[in-house]
């Protein structure tokens, strides 16, 4: 394998890899990616993207959840569609009357109706291009990447399987609501980015 990015991302030199190679991997903490018969390996994420992880899930997953609208799920889990042997999204949506096709061995064998990826630093051009055109070749309905960096979210929509590319793109704005073209979200941005304001508080002093 060659180094891509520093020390956080390596891909496989041959495009040969397949599901039951993927399989046979190590649980090491990693995350292992097949897209197109190429390997990616990204090592473990840090602890603002986790964080980020974190308020979708809060803010997005659950009230769905609650409203019976969705199942959520974020990574490691293996996605497999067109394509994709698997990948392991940030952070997936699937509409609750598409749920039950998800298969007995718990890996998800269907097209997401939203997934989000939090933008790596170290190695953008992962979820900027590479993941784009294949969510887009697999026929994603939605594809959030969301920037810490500049603190917005780039929303995708309307994918083109033969241009391998979304046909529509917006850019939602810290300062501004999160809508969502295809599922019924609206967030604010910063929600996604902020500590609750409890937790902004500093901490009493100890007798």
């Amino acid at each position: 394998m060659t180094v891509s990015a520093i020390e956080y991302q390596l891909r496989s030199s041959e495009a040969t890899w397949t599901y039951a190679r993927w399989e046979q991997l190590p649980d090491d903490g990693n995350r292992y990616e097949v897209i197109d018969g190429v390997l990616y390996m990204t090592t473990a994420p840090n602890n603002r993207h986790q964080f980020i992880v974190t308020r979708l899930v809060l803010q997005v997953g659950a009230p769905l959840e609650a409203a019976g609208v969705a199942m959520f799920a974020i990574a490691p889990i293996g996605v497999i569609m067109p394509g994709c042997d698997p990948v392991q999204p940030d952070f997936l949506v699937i509409r609750a009357e598409r749920a039950h096709s998800i298969t007995a061995d718990e890996r998800i064998r269907i097209v997401p109706d939203l997934i989000a990826e939090v933008l790596s630093p170290s190695n953008p051009e992962h979820d900027l291009l590479t993941k784009r055109a294949a969510y887009a070749r697999a026929g994603v309905p939605e594809y959030w990447i969301v920037r810490p960096d500049t603190r917005d979210v780039l929303l995708l929509s309307d994918p083109d399987p033969a241009a391998a590319d979304f046909g529509t793109a917006a850019t939602a704005a810290y300062g501004a609501d999160l809508v969502s073209p295809t599922l019924p979200i609206r967030v604010a941005v910063a929600a996604l980015f902020d500590l609750p304001p409890v937790l902004r508080q500093p901490a009493e002093p100890t007798a």
